[in-house]
């Protein structure tokens, strides 16, 4: 396999001309002959530079609007022939092909397309058939061509050659030949992944995934383990998404974490006050409102003070002053809010280990979306939890019918329920968890878990009795037993809400009865592994 190749004629074509012109002065420099199609042609003439129509080569004009111009044999033999094989040379030579050392392909914008809401008429046009197939070509025989497929690569492409003489290393074409082969696997994903929800089809025969790097990680959950951080392409609101303002780069566990609390804090909505949720291990430590930001932070971190230590916090409305000043009262990881003031974030300055992250928006709780998990030998796919429940679609089973606060309170509890490891269970009072038990095998463990941690915040916090005392509590899944829900009771809970669908309900609401709790059913649980 050649190690060193010349690169004497290019063929370019791109939709995102981004650096284009600069790129074919470049070549045009270094005696590099262009050859190019449609508005790539007509951009690099306007530039004053000499190119060549591949209808020219082909003897065919483009047609059927653009969607015949390169699946010629001109082209592709162009691509494709060995240079180290005398049959191949020869079948050149016998057909009038001239070889092509370099591909400069950039793709029909289908994901913008599909993103901003085309019809399934202009996504269907926007799939590029020519310039996969070209890539597809040069990549294969990146022995001795070089393809590029991103904008990103033209700088270092002019370095290679200013470093070769002209020429290319094998090493370098066999790294862009593998970014060309994942950006045409990444580009058939997204056209798969669009058609089978245009059409329907919530489990197609294959499905694919892809993504783009943002970051390599130094290390992943360990440092033994190797990571890396990838961005799907979707706009929506979040850790991927988010500026940066300071501070080291994000680990893994820090995008995990930061992603399950912007997820989290995301479900109460800023016209309804301004809210907090802290995350510490992908479980919420404290969540609350507050009149005030800097009061629901005080509020969330007054739930588990001992957990809260650097942890990550997120904020449902732009960041402000005072609350910068609150949060800096003990080290955290992360804080990820929805925009932040100028003071507030001159004062993070002062914290270089501090990452201060802004986003464009919140993100929707009920928009659908994908959630895949890997498997030894294969992946879980799952439409993302979406769920929601409102007063209305709450059913009261006890006697007595919960107030008007604890209906507010129990909703406030299901929410934060949602985003608690199982099995949850989520104390809730005036509007902020007091205490939550995640990711036991028991959910009586987590029951008394939770309430053990109110006990103790309230040694804490010099209080003579846990907050558990008059709160309402979660459950995210039914109760199995009556054991659970009566120890929410012996913590001081007054309300339940659950989903309901236990063979032994009517037990657990006989229970809940004699103990003088008020219980409501959502018929959705809540199960998060």
């Amino acid at each position: 396999m050649t190690d060193l190749a010349p690169l004497k004629r290019a063929l370019i074509s791109v939709s995102d001309k981004t650096g284009l012109i600069d790129l074919a002065k470049a070549l045009a420099a270094r005696n590099v002959a262009l050859v190019s199609t449609g508005g790539t042609a007509r951009a690099l003439r306007e530039a004053g530079l000499k190119v060549s129509d591949v209808a020219d080569l082909t003897g065919f004009p483009e047609m059927m609007d653009g969607r015949v111009k390169t699946l010629h044999p001109v082209v592709h033999g162009g691509l494709l022939a060995l240079r180290d094989n005398e049959a191949h040379t020869g079948a050149m030579t016998a057909h009038g092909i001239a070889p092509i050392d370099l591909l400069v392909v950039n793709l029909y914008p289908f994901e913008a397309t599909v993103a901003r809401g085309a019809d399934y008429a202009e996504a269907v046009d926007n799939i590029d058939i020519g310039g996969p197939a070209m890539i597809r070509a040069a990549a294969k025989n990146h022995a001795f061509v070089t393809v590029v497929t991103d904008p990103q690569d033209y700088i270092p492409l002019l370095s290679e050659l200013d470093a070769q003489e002209g020429r290319t290393r094998l090493a370098f074409r066999q790294t862009l030949a593998q970014r060309a082969y994942a950006r045409t696997a990444a580009y058939d994903a997204a056209v798969s992944t669009w058609m089978a929800g245009a059409i329907g089809d919530a489990a197609p025969r294959r499905r694919a995934f892809a993504g783009t790097l943002a970051q390599t990680l130094r290390y992943g959950e360990n440092p033994h383990q190797q990571a890396a951080f990838y961005r799907d392409g979707s706009d929506r609101p979040g850790v991927a998404n988010a500026t940066q303002h300071q501070g080291k780069e994000l680990s893994y566990n820090n995008i995990n974490d930061t992603d399950a609390a912007f997820e989290l804090v995301s479900e109460f909505l800023p016209a309804d006050g301004p809210a907090c949720a802290i995350i510490k291990h992908a479980n919420p430590c404290g969540v609350a409102r507050g009149a005030t930001l800097a009061e629901a932070y005080a509020r969330a971190y007054d739930c588990d003070r001992t957990s809260a230590f650097g942890g990550i916090i997120a904020l449902n409305t732009r960041l402000d002053l005072e609350t910068a000043q609150a949060i800096t009262g003990i080290f955290t990881e992360v804080v990820i809010a929805p925009g932040a003031n100028e003071d507030a974030i001159a004062h993070f300055a002062t914290k270089k280990n501090l990452r201060l992250l802004t986003t464009k928006g919140l993100a929707n709780p009920a928009l659908p979306g994908m959630a895949w998990k890997q498997v030894a030998g294969g992946f879980l796919v799952q439409d993302r939890d979406n769920g929601m429940i409102a007063r209305q679609d709450l059913r009261v089973v006890s006697r007595r019918a919960p107030s008007d606060a604890e209906l507010d309170d129990l909703l406030f509890a299901w929410k934060v329920a949602k985003h608690v490891k199982s099995n949850a269970i989520v104390y809730v009072r005036d509007q902020a968890t007091v205490g939550v038990g995640a990711g036991q095998m028991s959910r009586v463990d987590s029951t008394r878990i939770a309430a053990q941690k109110a006990r103790d915040m309230a040694d804490v916090l010099g209080l003579e009795a846990a907050l558990t005392h008059g709160s309402v509590v979660a459950s995210d899944a039914f109760f199995p037993f009556a054991d659970g829900l009566l120890s929410a009771a012996e913590a001081g809970a007054t309300a339940v809400i659950q989903p309901g669908g236990s063979m032994r309900d009517d037990e657990v609401i006989a229970a809940a009865d004699a103990a003088g709790l008020a219980m409501v059913f959502t018929g959705q649980r809540h199960f998060r592994h």
